[in-house]
Protein backbone atom coordinates (compact mmCIF):
# COMPACT_ATOMS: atom_id res chain seq x y z
CA UNK A 1 0.00 0.00 0.00
CA UNK A 2 2.92 2.52 0.83
CA UNK A 3 3.88 1.67 -2.88
CA UNK A 4 0.85 2.65 -4.64
CA UNK A 5 0.43 6.03 -2.31
CA UNK A 6 4.13 6.58 -3.39
CA UNK A 7 3.31 6.31 -7.35
CA UNK A 8 0.03 8.09 -6.44
CA UNK A 9 1.60 10.73 -5.03
CA UNK A 10 4.32 11.49 -7.60
CA UNK A 11 1.10 10.89 -10.38
CA UNK A 12 -0.68 14.12 -8.28
CA UNK A 13 3.18 16.06 -8.57
CA UNK A 14 3.54 14.89 -12.63
CA UNK A 15 -0.10 16.41 -12.83
CA UNK A 16 0.59 20.07 -11.48
CA UNK A 17 3.96 20.11 -13.48
CA UNK A 18 2.07 19.43 -16.89
CA UNK A 19 -0.26 21.91 -16.30
CA UNK A 20 0.02 24.34 -13.90
CA UNK A 21 3.88 24.50 -15.35
CA UNK A 22 2.08 26.60 -18.24
CA UNK A 23 0.53 28.52 -16.03
CA UNK A 24 3.92 29.85 -14.29
CA UNK A 25 5.44 29.66 -17.77
CA UNK A 26 3.19 32.16 -19.62
CA UNK A 27 3.58 34.25 -16.20
CA UNK A 28 7.28 34.11 -17.00
CA UNK A 29 6.49 35.79 -20.93
CA UNK A 30 3.76 37.89 -19.65
CA UNK A 31 5.55 41.43 -20.46
CA UNK A 32 7.37 39.35 -23.35
CA UNK A 33 4.13 38.37 -25.67
CA UNK A 34 1.62 40.78 -23.54
CA UNK A 35 3.30 45.16 -24.91
CA UNK A 36 -0.10 46.85 -23.46
CA UNK A 37 -2.83 46.08 -21.65
CA UNK A 38 -5.23 44.13 -24.27
CA UNK A 39 -2.13 41.82 -25.51
CA UNK A 40 -1.76 41.23 -21.28
CA UNK A 41 -5.27 40.41 -21.13
CA UNK A 42 -4.96 38.24 -23.75
CA UNK A 43 -1.60 36.38 -23.00
CA UNK A 44 -3.36 35.61 -19.00
CA UNK A 45 -6.82 34.55 -20.70
CA UNK A 46 -4.63 31.60 -22.24
CA UNK A 47 -4.81 29.74 -19.33
CA UNK A 48 -7.49 31.65 -17.53
CA UNK A 49 -10.18 28.38 -17.72
CA UNK A 50 -7.72 26.07 -16.30
CA UNK A 51 -5.61 28.38 -13.72
CA UNK A 52 -7.29 27.16 -10.44
CA UNK A 53 -8.30 23.75 -11.62
CA UNK A 54 -4.35 23.60 -12.46
CA UNK A 55 -3.46 24.31 -8.71
CA UNK A 56 -5.78 21.66 -7.13
CA UNK A 57 -3.43 19.35 -7.88
CA UNK A 58 -0.58 20.69 -5.95
CA UNK A 59 -3.03 21.03 -2.76
CA UNK A 60 -3.79 16.94 -3.60
CA UNK A 61 -0.31 16.32 -3.80
CA UNK A 62 0.64 17.82 -0.35
CA UNK A 63 -2.36 16.57 1.47
CA UNK A 64 -1.52 12.96 0.59
CA UNK A 65 2.29 13.89 1.31
CA UNK A 66 1.00 15.03 4.77
CA UNK A 67 -1.05 12.19 5.63
CA UNK A 68 0.38 8.95 3.89
CA UNK A 69 4.43 10.14 4.23
CA UNK A 70 4.30 12.30 7.89
CA UNK A 71 7.94 11.99 8.68
CA UNK A 72 9.37 12.41 5.17
CA UNK A 73 6.80 15.51 5.28
CA UNK A 74 8.66 17.13 8.33
CA UNK A 75 12.62 15.98 7.37
CA UNK A 76 12.11 17.25 3.50
CA UNK A 77 10.38 20.16 4.27
CA UNK A 78 12.54 21.37 7.27
CA UNK A 79 15.76 20.49 5.13
CA UNK A 80 14.79 22.79 2.38
CA UNK A 81 12.97 25.31 4.52
CA UNK A 82 14.48 28.86 3.10
CA UNK A 83 13.57 26.82 -0.83
CA UNK A 84 9.94 26.20 0.27
CA UNK A 85 9.29 29.45 2.10
CA UNK A 86 10.56 31.17 -1.32
CA UNK A 87 8.09 28.70 -2.84
CA UNK A 88 5.36 29.60 -1.17
CA UNK A 89 6.25 33.32 -0.89
CA UNK A 90 6.33 33.16 -5.24
CA UNK A 91 3.23 31.17 -5.39
CA UNK A 92 1.15 33.19 -3.32
CA UNK A 93 2.70 36.12 -5.41
CA UNK A 94 1.84 34.79 -8.32
CA UNK A 95 -1.98 33.57 -7.85
CA UNK A 96 -2.87 36.72 -6.03
CA UNK A 97 -1.85 38.70 -9.04
CA UNK A 98 -3.01 36.91 -11.08
CA UNK A 99 -6.62 37.00 -9.91
CA UNK A 100 -6.65 40.72 -8.65
CA UNK A 101 -4.83 42.57 -11.60
CA UNK A 102 -8.06 43.63 -13.34
CA UNK A 103 -10.37 43.57 -10.41
CA UNK A 104 -10.96 47.44 -10.79
CA UNK A 105 -11.54 48.70 -14.46
CA UNK A 106 -8.89 51.57 -15.26
CA UNK A 107 -6.64 51.33 -12.36
CA UNK A 108 -2.67 50.64 -13.24
CA UNK A 109 -2.15 47.31 -13.41
CA UNK A 110 1.87 47.52 -14.05
CA UNK A 111 2.86 46.49 -10.15
CA UNK A 112 0.48 43.43 -10.83
CA UNK A 113 2.50 42.76 -13.55
CA UNK A 114 5.40 42.94 -12.20
CA UNK A 115 3.96 40.76 -9.35
CA UNK A 116 3.17 38.35 -11.52
CA UNK A 117 6.50 37.65 -13.02
CA UNK A 118 8.53 38.13 -9.84
CA UNK A 119 5.72 35.10 -8.30
CA UNK A 120 6.38 32.84 -11.58
CA UNK A 121 10.11 33.40 -11.61
CA UNK A 122 10.59 32.62 -7.87
CA UNK A 123 8.25 29.89 -7.69
CA UNK A 124 9.65 28.31 -10.99
CA UNK A 125 13.51 28.54 -9.90
CA UNK A 126 12.67 27.53 -6.13
CA UNK A 127 11.17 24.16 -7.69
CA UNK A 128 14.04 23.80 -9.52
CA UNK A 129 16.69 24.16 -6.58
CA UNK A 130 14.08 21.75 -4.73
CA UNK A 131 14.23 19.06 -7.04
CA UNK A 132 17.93 19.23 -7.22
CA UNK A 133 18.32 19.07 -3.79
CA UNK A 134 16.20 15.71 -4.17
CA UNK A 135 18.56 14.65 -7.10
CA UNK A 136 21.39 15.55 -4.67
CA UNK A 137 20.02 13.53 -2.16
CA UNK A 138 19.40 14.74 0.97
CA UNK A 139 21.12 14.36 4.49
CA UNK A 140 20.12 12.12 7.53
CA UNK A 141 20.49 15.78 9.15
CA UNK A 142 21.45 19.33 8.40
CA UNK A 143 19.84 21.92 6.08
CA UNK A 144 21.19 21.38 2.23
CA UNK A 145 22.66 23.97 -0.08
CA UNK A 146 20.80 26.36 -1.62
CA UNK A 147 23.05 28.67 -4.07
CA UNK A 148 25.63 26.16 -5.16
CA UNK A 149 26.15 25.50 -8.79
CA UNK A 150 24.13 22.32 -8.96
CA UNK A 151 21.26 24.11 -7.30
CA UNK A 152 21.64 26.98 -9.43
CA UNK A 153 22.04 24.89 -12.48
CA UNK A 154 18.22 23.28 -11.61
CA UNK A 155 16.91 26.53 -10.63
CA UNK A 156 17.78 28.34 -14.10
CA UNK A 157 17.09 25.04 -16.07
CA UNK A 158 13.56 24.67 -14.34
CA UNK A 159 12.90 28.55 -15.81
CA UNK A 160 14.00 27.25 -18.95
CA UNK A 161 11.63 24.25 -19.26
CA UNK A 162 8.88 26.16 -17.85
CA UNK A 163 9.24 29.58 -20.42
CA UNK A 164 9.37 26.56 -22.95
CA UNK A 165 5.90 24.83 -21.89
CA UNK A 166 4.49 28.36 -21.47
CA UNK A 167 5.27 29.44 -25.31
CA UNK A 168 4.32 25.85 -27.04
CA UNK A 169 1.33 26.52 -24.70
CA UNK A 170 0.49 29.75 -26.37
CA UNK A 171 1.24 28.20 -29.36
CA UNK A 172 -1.62 26.67 -28.64
CA UNK A 173 -4.25 28.48 -26.90
CA UNK A 174 -3.11 31.95 -28.42
CA UNK A 175 -4.80 33.78 -31.19
CA UNK A 176 -2.71 33.82 -34.59
CA UNK A 177 -0.37 36.90 -33.99
CA UNK A 178 0.25 35.27 -30.52
CA UNK A 179 1.02 32.19 -31.81
CA UNK A 180 3.28 33.03 -34.23
CA UNK A 181 5.39 34.82 -31.72
CA UNK A 182 5.66 32.15 -29.35
CA UNK A 183 6.52 29.62 -32.42
CA UNK A 184 9.37 31.96 -32.59
CA UNK A 185 10.52 32.28 -28.54
CA UNK A 186 10.12 28.26 -28.77
CA UNK A 187 13.02 27.56 -31.53
CA UNK A 188 14.82 29.96 -29.27
CA UNK A 189 14.41 28.47 -26.10
CA UNK A 190 14.76 24.82 -27.13
CA UNK A 191 18.55 24.46 -27.28
CA UNK A 192 18.39 26.39 -24.04
CA UNK A 193 16.91 23.37 -22.64
CA UNK A 194 18.67 20.35 -24.46
CA UNK A 195 21.35 22.13 -22.93
CA UNK A 196 20.02 21.89 -19.31
CA UNK A 197 19.04 18.13 -19.92
CA UNK A 198 22.73 17.77 -21.46
CA UNK A 199 24.59 19.10 -18.60
CA UNK A 200 22.60 17.55 -15.85
CA UNK A 201 23.17 14.27 -17.54
CA UNK A 202 26.81 14.51 -17.95
CA UNK A 203 26.84 16.05 -14.00
CA UNK A 204 25.37 12.91 -12.71
CA UNK A 205 27.56 10.93 -15.44
CA UNK A 206 30.73 12.26 -13.68
CA UNK A 207 29.18 12.90 -10.38
CA UNK A 208 30.71 10.14 -8.18
CA UNK A 209 28.88 12.15 -4.65
CA UNK A 210 26.17 11.48 -6.38
CA UNK A 211 25.75 8.55 -7.98
CA UNK A 212 27.45 6.39 -5.48
CA UNK A 213 24.43 6.71 -2.96
CA UNK A 214 22.28 5.36 -5.52
CA UNK A 215 21.57 1.92 -5.94
CA UNK A 216 20.57 2.11 -9.95
CA UNK A 217 21.76 4.23 -12.72
CA UNK A 218 18.61 3.14 -15.10
CA UNK A 219 16.08 5.37 -14.06
CA UNK A 220 18.38 8.27 -14.81
CA UNK A 221 19.50 6.65 -18.49
CA UNK A 222 15.65 6.36 -18.91
CA UNK A 223 14.97 9.58 -18.05
CA UNK A 224 17.14 11.38 -20.52
CA UNK A 225 16.14 8.93 -23.63
CA UNK A 226 12.72 10.10 -22.75
CA UNK A 227 13.85 13.96 -22.66
CA UNK A 228 15.70 13.62 -25.67
CA UNK A 229 12.26 12.17 -27.78
CA UNK A 230 10.04 14.69 -25.83
CA UNK A 231 12.65 17.46 -27.02
CA UNK A 232 12.62 16.18 -30.62
CA UNK A 233 8.79 16.01 -30.63
CA UNK A 234 8.56 19.87 -29.79
CA UNK A 235 11.57 20.53 -32.40
CA UNK A 236 9.08 18.60 -35.14
CA UNK A 237 5.82 18.26 -34.01
CA UNK A 238 2.72 20.28 -34.61
CA UNK A 239 1.77 22.25 -31.78
CA UNK A 240 -0.50 20.03 -29.84
CA UNK A 241 1.84 17.42 -29.76
CA UNK A 242 4.87 19.62 -29.06
CA UNK A 243 2.62 20.77 -25.89
CA UNK A 244 2.20 16.68 -25.01
CA UNK A 245 6.45 17.31 -25.38
CA UNK A 246 6.61 20.06 -22.89
CA UNK A 247 4.09 17.96 -20.55
CA UNK A 248 6.91 15.39 -20.69
CA UNK A 249 9.45 17.42 -20.17
CA UNK A 250 7.77 19.12 -16.94
CA UNK A 251 7.03 15.63 -15.61
CA UNK A 252 10.33 14.06 -15.89
CA UNK A 253 11.95 15.39 -12.86
CA UNK A 254 9.49 13.87 -11.00
CA UNK A 255 10.34 10.88 -12.54
CA UNK A 256 14.39 11.53 -11.67
CA UNK A 257 13.55 11.66 -8.18
CA UNK A 258 10.80 8.63 -7.69
CA UNK A 259 12.62 6.70 -9.38
CA UNK A 260 16.73 7.06 -8.92
CA UNK A 261 15.68 7.91 -4.72
CA UNK A 262 13.54 4.53 -4.39
CA UNK A 263 13.21 3.11 -2.11
CA UNK A 264 15.57 4.97 0.29
CA UNK A 265 13.92 9.06 0.23
CA UNK A 266 16.62 10.30 2.29
CA UNK A 267 19.93 8.64 2.58
CA UNK A 268 19.15 7.28 5.44
CA UNK A 269 15.50 6.96 5.58
CA UNK A 270 13.29 4.10 3.28
CA UNK A 271 9.61 5.01 1.90
CA UNK A 272 8.10 2.52 4.18
CA UNK A 273 9.98 4.09 7.69
CA UNK A 274 8.47 7.39 6.00
CA UNK A 275 4.88 5.89 5.75
CA UNK A 276 1.97 6.19 8.51
CA UNK A 277 0.05 3.45 9.99
CA UNK A 278 -1.33 0.84 8.18
CA UNK A 279 -4.99 1.82 9.19
CA UNK A 280 -4.49 5.65 8.19
CA UNK A 281 -2.82 4.14 4.26
CA UNK A 282 -6.02 2.35 4.07
CA UNK A 283 -8.29 5.55 4.70
CA UNK A 284 -6.40 7.78 2.57
CA UNK A 285 -6.49 5.57 -0.39
CA UNK A 286 -9.81 4.71 0.23
CA UNK A 287 -10.67 8.65 0.37
CA UNK A 288 -7.25 9.32 -2.80
CA UNK A 289 -8.82 7.36 -5.72
CA UNK A 290 -12.27 8.45 -5.69
CA UNK A 291 -10.46 12.21 -5.45
CA UNK A 292 -7.88 11.79 -8.39
CA UNK A 293 -10.59 10.18 -10.24
CA UNK A 294 -12.53 13.06 -10.20
CA UNK A 295 -9.91 15.95 -10.83
CA UNK A 296 -9.06 13.93 -13.76
CA UNK A 297 -12.28 14.16 -15.10
CA UNK A 298 -12.67 18.00 -14.71
CA UNK A 299 -9.37 18.78 -15.73
CA UNK A 300 -10.66 16.81 -19.06
CA UNK A 301 -13.59 18.52 -19.38
CA UNK A 302 -12.64 21.66 -18.99
CA UNK A 303 -9.98 20.97 -21.61
CA UNK A 304 -12.44 19.67 -24.12
CA UNK A 305 -15.09 22.90 -23.23
CA UNK A 306 -11.86 25.37 -24.26
CA UNK A 307 -9.77 23.68 -26.42
CA UNK A 308 -9.88 26.25 -28.81
CA UNK A 309 -7.74 29.05 -29.03
CA UNK A 310 -8.59 32.51 -27.78
CA UNK A 311 -10.57 35.08 -30.03
CA UNK A 312 -12.32 38.23 -29.45
CA UNK A 313 -15.23 36.53 -28.36
CA UNK A 314 -13.43 34.66 -25.50
CA UNK A 315 -13.98 35.54 -22.10
CA UNK A 316 -11.26 36.50 -20.55
CA UNK A 317 -11.17 35.64 -17.04
CA UNK A 318 -8.34 37.74 -15.48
Amino acid sequence: MELFLWCLLGLLLAGYFALAGYDYGVGLLLRVFGRDEPGRRRVLGSFGPFFLGNEVWLVAAVGLLFGAFPLLEGKVFKQNYLVVVAMLVGLVAFTAAVQLRSRRPGAGRGGWDLLIVGGAVVTTGSWGVFFGNLVRGLPATGPVPVADPFSVLWGLGFLALFALHGAVFLTVRGDAELAAKAGRLVRRLLPVVAGFVVVVAGWLGLSSQIMSTVDRVWPAVLVLVAAAVALVVVWRGSPRVALGGTMTLAVLPVVLVGTLRFPYLLLSLDFEQAAASPGTLRLLTFVAVPTVAVVVLVQWLTWRANRRPISDRSLLHF
